[in-house]
């Protein structure tokens, strides 16, 4: 495969909503290159355009008009069975709620994507502890989540998102349940994924989380406002 191709295209990536007899447009016209290992911050005010945008590059909704390539493949022209595979292999997601099972062990709940995907129990297992493994949790591998602190369920929603080996992590203000001290701990977590090679893309509204980002995208009424290279916040030892 080439590699020289950015591992999420889009060109004129629009979104219109219909309420009532009135249009929103959620998305109007967004143009958008990120490349392999690429960490990048998308930022902007309630209504700004940023879910909308992160749920088009996730495969969980499609454009009303644009193009979308993800790792080559164009995302825009699949259908819902097509997207969900898309999403399945290509895509982990992180979310602010965690989404746990709350009656599953810590390591169960990591290797639920690959029950799904039809993998083996041996190779499930030994994919979920690397995945705990790359978070700094494989001592908690059987608690519960009602065993765990806020920052721990996250890391374990973290190791489920990666067990899959994503092309992509989309992470959807995965610190807004979390106090300022475990924030800055799984910022941390996510700076060791993104200097093992993952592609990171954050959803945040704080300022001091987007920082942590190469690169901040902030969107206004559904276009892109500013596209920046930003100064990495230091590593918390």
């Amino acid at each position: 495969m080439n590699d020289s191709r950015p591992i999420i295209q889009v060109r004129g990536l629009t979104k219109i909503y219909r309420m009532g007899g009135e249009e929103i447009h959620a998305l109007d016209g967004v143009d958008l290159d990120i490349e392999r290992n690429e960490y990048v911050a998308i930022m902007g005010p309630s209504g700004s355009g940023k879910s909308t945008l992160m749920n088009l590059i996730g495969c969980l909704d499609t454009p009303t008009a644009g193009d979308y390539w993800l790792n080559e493949r164009k995302a825009s022209e699949l259908d819902d069975d097509e997207l969900a595979r898309v999403r399945n292999r290509e895509i982990g997601f992180v979310f602010q709620t965690f989404n746990l099972l709350p009656r599953a062990t810590a390591l169960h709940n990591v290797e639920l994507p690959l029950v799904y995907a039809g993998i083996s129990r041996e190779e499930r297992l030994e994919r979920a502890r690397a995945a705990l493994e790359a978070v700094d949790l494989i001592d908690r591998a059987d608690h519960k989540p009602s065993e765990l602190s806020g920052g721990q369920r996250q890391r374990v929603a973290i190791a489920r998102a990666l067990v899959n080996r994503p092309s992509i992590l989309l992470a959807d203000e995965p610190t807004g349940n979390l106090d300022s001290k475990t924030s800055e701990e799984i910022m941390v977590v996510f700076e060791s994924l993104h200097a093992g090679g993952n592609t990171i893309l954050l959803v945040t509204h704080e300022r001091d989380i987007a920082g942590h980002a190469q690169r901040q995208i902030h969107l206004l009424d559904g276009k892109i406002e500013t596209d920046t290279a930003a100064s990495p916040a230091p590593a918390t030892h």
